[in-house]
């Protein structure tokens, strides 16, 4: 069977991006039970209540959906269980020491397949307050509106 390439993109947390300001982002494998892979390989999974802690020097990514394969039997996995994130030492340590600070946390981003492999995207984030969040809104509105404002022009012809 030949090797996959490129991305597939199953999962992204939308609300991680609203929620947050995000400083640092890392790519990180997954270590998936066979038929976790299946599922995902079903386009099914949800990263929303999802975030990344530290213990014993490992990091574990938490409260990530993934649905039990409907084809499973006995084998099956639980659909929130902790799994294990594959990264480096260095890049552990880097992320672990800055999460310390108070207001950060980790939060995945996105979940895909990379050539095949289970990957997701951690990022160090802080936490935005209620007016930053209401800005980010505002500032996305304000792109909306401008954007269907050149498109009515160009439509019109200058």
């Amino acid at each position: 069977m030949p090797k996959e390439k490129g991305t597939k993109v199953i999962a992204n947390n939308k609300k991680a991006r609203h929620d947050f300001h995000i400083e640092d982002t890392v790519e990180a494998g997954l270590s998936l039970m066979g038929t976790e892979v299946k599922s995902l390989r079903m386009g099914r999974a949800s990263l929303v209540d999802g975030y990344v802690l530290e213990r014993d020097g490992e990091m574990w990514l938490e409260n990530v959906h993934i649905p039990e394969y409907m084809q499973g039997t006995w084998t099956n996995h639980s659909a929130r269980r902790r799994r294990k994130l594959l990264l480096h030492k260095a890049e552990i340590i880097k992320l672990a020491d800055k999460a310390q600070s108070k207001g950060y946390t980790i939060v995945p981003l996105s979940l895909y397949f990379k050539d095949g492999r289970a990957k997701v995207e951690i990022a160090l984030a802080k936490g935005k307050q209620l007016h930053d969040k209401r800005q980010t809104l505002r500032e996305r509105q304000d792109n909306l509106e401008a954007q269907r404002e050149m498109q009515i022009r160009l439509k019109r012809g200058g």
